[in-house]
């Protein structure tokens, strides 16, 4: 594969993939992508005997070209260590006729672990070529936040700053983040959206001025969303590392097809999907799975991705998105690397807030992604049933892909639900929907009912939270983020 990565919006100015890495995003706001992806497989007859952290290796020196053998090898080692309470890092059980793909077992307790251990590592060994100092500025939905925190608390050379949208995370979210401990961290709340703090990240990315300014300091900006390719690299491997602990267990013979069922937002993690598919996994289908902001949902049967419609707060925060950022990637894919297209369509969204596909380039997409969508009643009721009948507890947005998988007909081929959180994350959540009054009941209270009424215990690391003092209470309109990052930096770095 090759080792250069360049922009969806143009193919003009090339980087390798430890540049693209410590960059985040591309300079005129498009996303990095690599026209080598597909030219070289992992090979299945590797991948099935071996375990995930050697599968690692493997996806990561093929998607990531230019870090070495040993480079990667250290990244993995740090990475997915001891932090890590399932020795198989994501393991697979079983979910009714389907299975589940359980990605929640690293130190936040999300599946967003499973990239920002890793991303944190690899800019580490990107910047012992560089030299400056980097601060990572991110947007969260709920579990990116927290992630990131964790990842790069304490990492030389580095800070993070963090944005979560103000009173729109679930209570145990919000103290992971407010609570988090770190001479090179800051976290602010932000009055809006998600959508709102993820869309002035990217003008912070975008404003020379302030980039001017830092780097009069030696700083540069660099994300932590799933915008950086840092981010979706790792991801990878749990797809393939979930299909081999699938043939090990002789539900499927090597070659067979599986079909994948994600909850997303940002169109992250399902994409992760699609690269393993183009990297050599039987793939049949990759479905996604969307909340009542079912703008994924439209745009997959329509091919207009539009905006511009009524935003929903609902008990599945981290999929509460009208913009999907990644989709911009398979757009690049889907269209043959059409750069101006891209362009074109990314211009749209931004001065009208909505785009169509061409009908050629939306096919290709349908034979590969389907979807569905999962309102809060949906997903209380599969919280519910799932507990009930298969004595299996799952957070909101894991509920979301359930619900859309068990309303998609089966095709013969093995089916995994992705589970994205521990159902403790969402715990006065979870408890409401096992039909528990929740009224006036903090979040550690319903993490204390919901232990004794499912006989299940929550992880130590959430748990553990209620003793933590309160280290972060800064909130802030959009319009002072750009201010509030080139503080952190004076603070972290000067």
């Amino acid at each position: 594969m090759t080792p250069f990565y360049h922009s969806t919006r143009s193919g003009a100015q090339s980087v390798t993939s430890k540049q693209a890495i410590l960059a985040g995003i591309a300079p005129d706001g498009g996303l990095y992508v690599s026209d080598g992806l597909g030219e070289k497989s992992v090979g299945l007859d590797v991948v099935c005997g071996q375990g995930f952290r050697e599968t690692a290796r493997l996806v990561l020196g093929t998607l990531l070209p230019d870090y070495t053998a040993d480079e990667l090898t250290g990244c993995v080692e740090a990475a997915y260590g001891a932090q890590w309470d399932a020795p198989g890092v994501c393991p697979v059980t079983p979910l009714g006729a389907d299975w589940l793909l359980e990605l929640y077992h690293g130190p936040t307790c999300a599946f967003k672990d499973v990239a920002l251990q890793m991303l944190p590592q690899l800019m580490s060994v990107a910047r012992a070529d560089d030299g400056r100092k980097i601060m990572v500025v991110t947007a969260t939905s709920g579990d990116t936040g927290k992630a990131a925190l964790d990842g790069f608390a304490g990492v030389d050379g580095t800070g993070v700053t963090v944005f979560y949208p103000h009173g729109k995370v679930s209570d145990i979210q919000r103290l992971q983040m407010v609570t988090q401990l770190g001479g090179n961290v800051a976290v602010c709340a932000v009055r809006g959206t998600f959508d709102d703090c993820q869309g002035e990240v990217k003008r912070i990315f975008a404003d020379r001025e302030l980039a001017a300014r830092l780097a009069e300091g030696g700083v540069v900006l660099s994300s932590a969303n799933s915008i950086n390719v840092g981010r979706l690299a790792p991801q990878v491997t749990y797809y393939f590392d979930s299909y081999a602990q699938l043939v090990r267990a002789g539900t499927v013979t090597p070659g067979d097809e599986v079909t994948f069922c994600v909850p997303t937002g940002n169109f992250g993690d399902v994409l992760a999907g699609y690269y393993a598919r183009r990297l050599g996994l039987p793939v049949r289908r990759l479905i996604v799975a969307s909340n009542a902001n079912d703008v994924l949902t439209d745009f997959l049967t329509t091919g207009t991705y539009d905006r511009r419609r009524t935003f929903h707060k609902t008990i599945s925060p981290s999929m509460d998105i009208l913009v999907s950022s990644n989709l911009e990637r398979l757009l690049y894919f889907a269209s043959d690397g059409d750069c101006e297209l891209v362009s074109s369509l990314m211009g749209d969204l931004a001065e009208k807030g909505v785009y169509t596909v061409p009908d050629r380039i939306m096919d290709e997409i349908r034979s590969v992604f389907c979807c569905g969508r999962a309102d809060d009643a949906d997903t209380r009721e599969t919280i519910r049933s799932t507990w009930d009948e298969l004595g299996v507890l799952i957070d909101p947005h894991t509920a979301v892909a359930k619900h859309v998988l068990d309303a998609t007909p089966a095709d013969g081929s093995a089916r995994v639900c992705l589970s994205t959180a521990s159902p403790y994350k969402f715990c006065a959540d979870v408890l409401a929907a096992l039909g528990k009054v929740t009224d006036g009941m903090n979040g550690f209270a319903c993490m204390d009912a919901l232990e004794r009424l499912t006989d299940t215990v929550a992880p130590a690391q959430l748990s553990g939270l209620r003793a933590d003092p309160i280290l972060h209470d800064d909130v802030c309109d959009r319009e002072r983020m750009g201010a509030f990052v080139e503080s952190a930096c004076a603070r972290v770095f000067l």
